[in-house]
């Protein structure tokens, strides 16, 4: 059987194209699954996982735990914020505590960048990260290159812009890394404040102006604006945001061409996209939803079968 290239997903920059191949493989299978009557399948009876989020989440969080419930792996939930973490004790007695009660697998959510890789190097489970400060969020970017292949056919030679908040966004940087990987061409967009420096570096392209950006793509991922880890203001008021680089329908209906409108979530409406591109028929957001459990699943059943 095809396994993949290593015991943890720690970000896309540590796999393959090989490893993207058998994950969507794989998740193909698992999507079958969760659209029959019953929905579980008892691969995983075994296996403990431990989700701990050191940050809020909604939908990464219920994603992850209805993929292990649906491989029916035992699920331990640990938040940071009900817990002795904030009574001061670290990553790795919190997480070594945890592993004690002989859990095997470890999915998590953390504000610092490269936590997990830290922690894959001092405790003996698999990790996965659920998202890594403004780092990495490799299940994202793979649930959004699958959705992109599910839509049109392949992720090769297609056009992506990313546009929004690309300074803050771990969602956008496992994107590049992923769609790259993936031969795709991939442009970002927004006001050059919330452009890293160095994004050149990754081969990808900057486009300040959203109209030339859409006129250019097959598919639009759009970012929110991260408020939360901004600690300055990066543009004068959310509104003149919206007025530049917000998504509308007037502006989809004025292009020469259907594109794809994609959004991670959470979505904040009248900011970044508007209510009825959100809802239209070029969105696949509600599919990205979808096919995160089943990108999930497929994540922890090749992780485990490694253990």
């Amino acid at each position: 059987m095809a396994e993949l290239s290593t015991k943890h997903l720690l970000g896309i920059k540590y796999i393959t194209k090989q490893d993207i191949d058998l994950i969507f493989k794989t998740a193909d299978n698992f999507k079958e699954v969760i659209n029959r009557p019953i929905k579980k399948v008892p691969t995983l009876r075994d296996i403990t996982i431990a989700n701990i989020f050191f940050e809020n989440s909604t939908r990464t969080k219920l994603s992850f735990e209805l993929a292990e419930k649906r491989l029916s792996a035992d699920v331990v939930n640990f938040s940071a914020g009900q817990s002795s973490v904030k009574k001061g004790e670290t990553l790795i007695d919190t997480v070594n505590n945890i592993l004690s009660m002989k859990v095997d697998m470890v999915v998590m959510r953390h504000p610092n960048p490269g936590a997990g890789i830290f922690l894959s190097k001092h405790v003996n489970a698999a990790i996965i990260n659920a998202g890594d400060g403004a780092h990495e969020h490799p299940t994202q970017a793979l649930l959004d290159s699958y959705s992109i292949r599910e839509k049109l056919g392949e992720v090769k030679g297609k056009n992506v812009v990313i546009v929004g908040d690309i300074l803050h966004s771990r969602v956008a940087l496992s994107n590049i890394f992923a769609l790259k990987l993936q031969g795709a061409n991939v442009k970002v967009c927004g006001p050059q404040t919330l452009i890293p420096k160095h994004i050149a570096s990754l081969g990808v392209e900057v486009e300040l102006d959203l109209r030339k950006a859409l006129e250019w793509c097959d598919v639009a991922n759009m970012l929110r604006v991260q408020n939360e880890r901004m600690d300055v203001s990066y543009f004068p008021t959310t509104r003149e945001y919206a007025q530049q680089y917000g998504l509308t329908k007037n502006i989809l209906d004025s292009l020469d061409k259907e594109i794809v409108v994609m959004h991670p979530g959470p979505i904040n409406r009248g900011v970044e996209i508007t209510s009825d591109v959100a809802d239209s028929k070029q969105s696949i957001i509600l599919g990205q939803v979808e096919n995160g459990v089943a990108i999930r699943m497929a994540v922890i059943y090749l992780l485990a079968s490694k253990l």
